[in-house]
């Protein structure tokens, strides 16, 4: 990517940033699609489902109406009373769908020829690895890499023992070391984004959305400390500026 691209890209959010577009984010987790006018549905992975009339799902319409506030500080806060388990996992699976979305919008533009390496600029380079059916790093294309991390976060989001959905089933005590990984890695599929292809997502009038989606989810880790300063190192001048004016 440019780097006049990089400079530059802090500076449109979407004019619906923590309304209307959010909104629409989280319905379609619940199943609702909304109209989005022009804009594509495709996602490179099935939606992740919040089960309607779960303690979950209240969670999600709650998120929903805070983030209507207009305050991405404020709406990425632990409601009063409530679970920081559940809320951090109500969130990941917001995540995993918004990142979904945005990736599916650039497939065709991320390809074995044009990223034959999954990266974020020059400096950084992804290795793949899940600890269970590749053990040891593996070099791989940018849409192999993501192809296995998408895959492994959806089994992760699956698996009723990590993420248990029903009431009174408890989380194990290993919840927030998985929820911090998966983060960690969903953040670099924004790395790649932002540095690889930048450029087709201001064509595809995508920056906005990006930009909105990309600063809720670095107001989350920041605010219950989930990645470490190290791993967002990649985008770290961006999220300076996209968080600037909310301190």
């Amino acid at each position: 990517m440019r780097q006049s691209s990089l400079q530059n890209m802090h500076h449109k959010t979407h004019p619906l940033a923590a309304d209307e577009w959010l909104r629409r984010q989280l319905w379609r987790k619940c199943g609702v699609v909304a109209s989005s006018g022009s804009r594509s549905s495709k996602t490179f992975k099935p939606k992740k489902n919040i089960p309607e009339g779960s303690h979950q799902y209240e969670l999600l319409k709650h998120a929903e109406a805070t983030l209507g506030s207009g305050n991405l500080r404020m709406a990425v806060m632990l409601p009063d009373g409530e679970d920081l388990n559940e809320w951090v996992a109500v969130n990941t699976v917001d995540f995993f769908n918004q990142i979904n979305m945005l990736y599916g919008t650039i497939t065709d533009f991320c390809t074995e020829e044009s990223c034959p390496v999954m990266s974020a600029g020059p400096k950084y380079e992804y290795h793949w690895a899940d600890g269970t059916n590749i053990k040891k790093p593996i070099k791989c294309s940018a849409p192999k890499y993501i192809d296995y991390l998408m895959t492994w976060v959806q089994d992760q989001l699956d698996d009723e023992t990590l993420f248990p959905s029903k009431i009174g089933v408890p989380f194990p005590k290993n919840f927030m070391s998985v929820a911090k990984t998966i983060l960690k890695r969903l953040f670099r599929v924004y790395a790649h984004i932002y540095h690889q292809h930048f450029d087709p997502v201001i064509q595809l009038q995508e920056e906005a959305h990006l930009n909105t989606s990309f600063k809720h989810f670095i107001f989350f880790v920041q605010e219950f400390n989930l990645i470490d300063r190290r791993e967002l190192a990649p985008l770290q001048e961006l999220i300076e500026k996209l968080t600037s004016k909310d301190r």
